[in-house]
């Protein structure tokens, strides 16, 4: 069997500058549904560790829900199914967006219920024994350390929904490797392509990672 390839390098640096007309919609759908899925993680991780058996098992369900489906699927929902609801369109970058901010919610869910009962009782004790309140003693005291060990978990959830914006092909976010298929549709070099949009994945997700290098040697995690 031959399996003698050519690699066009000429053609791969042809393609940069048009892929990189995708790269800030990956970036925007990337660290929006980040941000806002760090609000709801925060929310509904700290419901899912509540006394209350009412904030608890709502917690617990969307937790499950998000986490048991593919953000394939839920982007394919909001952007196909949710319009027949809400009686309109939802634009595509904002199903991307959502569906980053669902789906990455609920994986931080979980960080931030593991990073505040990591943090030993004795630290709970010891504010309320100087007078804090609950509410105190968790802002000042608790958070605080349990930011700190979550950060590492944050930035790998980071990473993964990065990539997961590869997906977002489907509903017609010009994102990387949406422009990647409209420009191999035009030259028929999807070889070459690919390969400069895997690098620039590469680029991206490694540059968050070094960040988190730098935030680890300035012990400002862990």
């Amino acid at each position: 069997m031959d399996l003698h390839f050519q690699f066009d390098w000429q053609a791969a640096i042809a393609s940069l500058p048009y892929l990189l007309k995708g790269v800030p919609y990956t970036l925007l759908i990337s660290f929006g549904g980040l941000a806002i899925g760090f609000v709801i993680g925060m929310l509904f991780g700290l419901m899912r560790i509540a006394p209350s058996r009412w904030l608890r098992y709502p917690a617990v369900f969307y937790i499950e829900v998000f986490r048991g489906t593919p953000v394939l699927v839920q982007v394919l929902f909001i952007f196909y199914g949710l319009p027949t609801l809400l009686g309109g369109p939802i634009p595509a970058i904002t199903a991307g967006i959502a569906a980053i901010a669902l789906n990455a919610g609920a994986y931080i869910s979980e960080i931030v219920r593991g990073g505040v009962q990591s943090i030993e009782r004795g630290q709970r004790e010891a504010g309320l024994s100087l007078g804090l309140s609950a509410t105190q003693t968790f802002q000042y005291i608790i958070w605080p350390q349990a930011l700190r060990r979550m950060i590492p978990a944050l930035g790998n959830q980071g990473i993964v929904s990065i990539k997961d914006t590869s997906l977002f092909s489907v509903i017609g976010v010009g994102e990387l490797v949406r422009q990647g298929q409209v420009y191999i549709a035009q030259t028929f070099t999807a070889l070459e392509v690919y390969f400069m949009i895997a690098l620039l994945y590469l680029a991206i997700t490694l540059s968050l990672s070094m960040a988190l290098s730098l935030l680890e040697r300035k012990g400002l995690v862990g």
